[in-house]
């Protein structure tokens, strides 16, 4: 996915600086270029449907697993520690290991909840 936005921003600016370098037909001077303003109202367009939408969308999912996490889900941290939750405070959550030992994490750290 990273890929292909990629290649579409890269090909949107090209388009950009390409168009802009083109000397006008007929060799007149001619007024203000409005494909410059167009592919630049393109290019906002294409990184917010690609970039900015998905990452919100990406915080929002996460924010509400955070406030639906509650003892005995199973989790899995962004370290790839799994575990269960044993017991949950305001910015850290203690999880129970598979080997019985418990360990204190930083509740933004749980990347998601596993299936049971």
């Amino acid at each position: 996915m990273l890929n292909l936005r990629l290649m579409v921003g890269l090909l949107i600016t090209l388009l950009v600086f390409i168009g802009g370098c083109v000397p006008p037909e007929g060799g007149e001077e001619r007024g203000f270029d409005w494909t410059i303003i167009l592919f630049l109202v393109l290019i906002f367009g294409v990184f917010y449907f690609l970039i900015i939408r998905p990452q919100r969308r990406r915080q929002k999912q996460h924010g509400e697993l955070m406030q639906e996490l509650k003892r005995g889900d199973k989790v899995i941290t962004t370290g790839g520690i799994y575990g269960v939750v044993e017991s949950l405070s305001d910015d850290s959550i203690v999880i129970k290991i598979e080997s019985g030992a418990t360990i204190r994490v930083a509740r933004g750290s749980v990347a998601g909840r596993r299936e049971k």
